[in-house]
């Protein structure tokens, strides 16, 4: 291959802290989680600190209720990511083995499982609190991108969920027996940076154009604009990345080398845009209505 980058020597583990007779990783992945999280406390904070932004000029919650809502979305979004991964992608080994959702350690996380399980703790928390559902939902929309920037990163430097063997000049050879097993491809293998094609989209685009359209736009005053927004965009940007992004192995075969799961002929559809095209029409449509109210 005339042009490719070797995987910068990076390891998953920032630091290990040494206890008694072990020691405790901190990885990078675990990492991404919090400081994401955290960044988007601080978007919500400084949000609902400037009520001429909302609807009627009054924030959804006060900074007591945001603190009690953080616990909340942790719980949602590590137990759902931990369900849709393993029911999702788990290729039915959730009969066989369920306890399986609760071994966070092992890893597997899947966005769309952990996007379930911030909606359902999300309306449990509206309804026990008497919080407007559509402004909530703007808030978390609003403070998710920077968490999705953070952890595609973090699988980057992983070297895991790479994307399709590519001759691009910004290929990257990432290591590992499967990340080098491309058939018909003589030397090393490069493949497309996939992780950093959604960081870059579905991360940084988006999460400026939320805080833009939030802060500059007035747009938290329509309720569920901001949150259609995000559905809408992530929906897009996932489908698109997903034509360069490998699938993952339990969905390739010798007749889906690609990991098609639904044909439409010569077309077919991988399960990340089967799962997102759902976000992007309801993102869409969520996105009409709270416009059309507003105006």
């Amino acid at each position: 291959m005339l042009f490719a980058i070797p995987f910068p020597d990076i390891s998953p583990t920032l630091v290990e802290i040494p206890l008694g007779f072990t020691t405790l990783p901190i990885r990078w992945y675990a990492l991404a989680y919090i400081v994401g999280i955290y960044i988007g406390y601080l978007l919500i904070r400084r949000a609902i600190s400037r009520p001429s932004l909302w609807r009627n000029d009054a924030a959804p919650m006060n900074r007591d209720t945001l603190d009690d809502l953080l616990t909340w979305m942790i719980i949602g979004v590590i137990l759902g990511g931990r369900m849709g991964y393993v029911l999702f992608y788990g290729q039915g080994s959730f009969w066989d083995d369920p306890i399986a959702i609760l071994r966070v350690w092992e890893g597997g996380m899947s966005f769309h499982g952990g996007f379930l399980g911030v909606v359902v703790t999300g309306l449990i928390f509206a309804w026990r609190r008497a919080i407007p559902i559509g402004s909530l939902a703007d808030a978390l929309a609003l403070a998710t991108p920077p968490g999705l920037m953070l952890g595609r990163v973090a699988n980057f430097i992983n070297a895991e969920l790479w994307g399709r063997p590519t001759d691009v000049p910004w290929g990257v050879i990432f290591p590992g027996a499967r990340a080098q097993d491309c058939p018909g491809v003589e030397g090393l293998c490069a493949r497309h940076p996939s992780q950093l094609y959604e960081a870059g989209l579905e991360g940084l685009v988006l999460g400026i154009l939320l805080i833009w359209l939030a802060f500059a736009r007035g747009w938290l005053r329509s309720p569920g604009a901001i949150c259609g927004t995000f559905l809408a965009g992530y929906g897009l940007s996932r489908f698109i990345v997903e034509f360069y992004r490998q699938a993952d192995a339990q969905f390739i075969s010798a007749e889906n080398p690609f990991g098609h799961v639904i044909r439409f002929g010569e077309w077919g559809l991988q399960q990340g845009q089967l799962l997102s095209l759902p976000m992007l029409v309801v993102g869409v449509a969520l996105l009409v209505v709270a416009r059309r109210r507003s105006g």
